[in-house]
């Protein structure tokens, strides 16, 4: 499979899929039609130099991949709902700003979250049995199996939530028509459907790493003091970050066996938690969103028409 160099993610109803700077918002309105919109991201960073850095270009792909996701994220749920809220008429150039500001905000709550929830409560948690478990090394592999299993409870949770099962059927939308074009198919419907909804670049397959990792990465770095230990622990996030950012760009593009094995606990958990089977209705959504901002028919003729693989979701 050649890889295609799009990404995306899946939001309320809908698919965001993006090709470099460019990226549409697919979405099925309650009258059944599909609104699409296409806009331009530039990232938090244009440093192009910074950027092609490998490790740390991991560090802000993931923050843009955040950024924007939440960003179409609402704007998806406010073209779902039913009407927007009553208010003051703002400006254009008012609304972007206020729109920034609060997906600013949105996204650092969200880090914070996941950062307390997934690397600092399990450093917590195992220190409470410091007294029965005097070895560090232990410690850490106990600390790494807590991470695990808070993580792993975590996305069973979500995954029986009614409205997150619809989002996960656009989620296996979005994966089968990457995967279609890559298989060198032509993008219909009756071509999605049959193709493979897992995909090594999911933002699924790169959570499971940033886990994995963390584990491993912890359990050479071992420090007595359990705030010295959280430190620690918050001042590598970003090298892990970037570490498993390397990996799933690897990943997308190669076959190797030791790759396959890697990923495949991630593929595992797209399979069984945070991909669907989707319908026709949200395949097309998923059609319109990748032919907004990627010419697959010059792909197919073997023209290079992608940028550098973002992370899928």
């Amino acid at each position: 499979m050649r890889p295609s160099g799009i990404g995306g993610q899946a939001v309320m109803e809908g698919i965001m899929m993006r090709n470099g700077k460019d990226y549409a918002l697919a979405v099925r309105m309650p009258d059944g039609t599909i609104h699409v919109e296409k806009d331009e991201y530039n990232g938090v960073i244009q440093n192009k130099k910074l950027l092609s850095l490998p490790f740390i270009r991991g560090v802000f792909n993931f923050i843009d991949s955040l950024y924007l996701g939440t960003k179409t994220l609402m704007k998806s749920s406010l073209l779902v709902g039913e009407e927007e809220e009553e208010g003051e008429e703002m400006t254009e150039d008012e609304k972007a700003k206020s729109d920034k500001l609060f997906v600013t905000l949105v996204v650092t709550l969200s880090v914070v979250f996941s950062v307390g929830l997934f690397i600092l409560l399990p450093t917590f948690l195992s220190n409470l049995l410091r007294r029965v478990i005097p070895s560090l090394a232990v410690l850490s592999v106990v600390e790494g199996l807590v991470r695990l299993l808070i993580f792993l409870t975590y996305m069973i949770l979500i995954s029986r939530m009614k409205d997150i099962q619809r989002t996960f059927m656009y989620h296996g939308a979005e994966h089968k028509c990457i995967n279609c074009i890559e298989s060198g198919l032509e993008l219909n419907v009756e071509n999605v459907r049959k193709s493979t909804r897992l995909h090594k670049r999911c933002g699924t397959s790169f959570l499971f790493l940033v886990i994995l990792i963390s584990i491993i990465l912890f359990l050479f770095i071992r420090v007595e003091n359990v705030w010295l230990r959280m430190l620690t622990r918050l001042l590598l996030v970003p090298v892990i970050a970037g570490i498993s950012y390397e990996f799933i760009r690897l990943a997308g593009r190669s076959d190797a066996p030791i790759v396959n094995i890697i990923s495949k606990p991630g593929l595992l958990m797209q399979k069984y938690l945070t991909t669907k089977e989707p319908d026709d209705s949200m395949i097309e959504v998923a059609i319109a969103a990748v032919e907004e901002v990627f010419d697959w028919r010059a792909y197919l003729n073997g023209e290079d028409v992608g940028s550098a693989c973002p992370i899928t979701k």
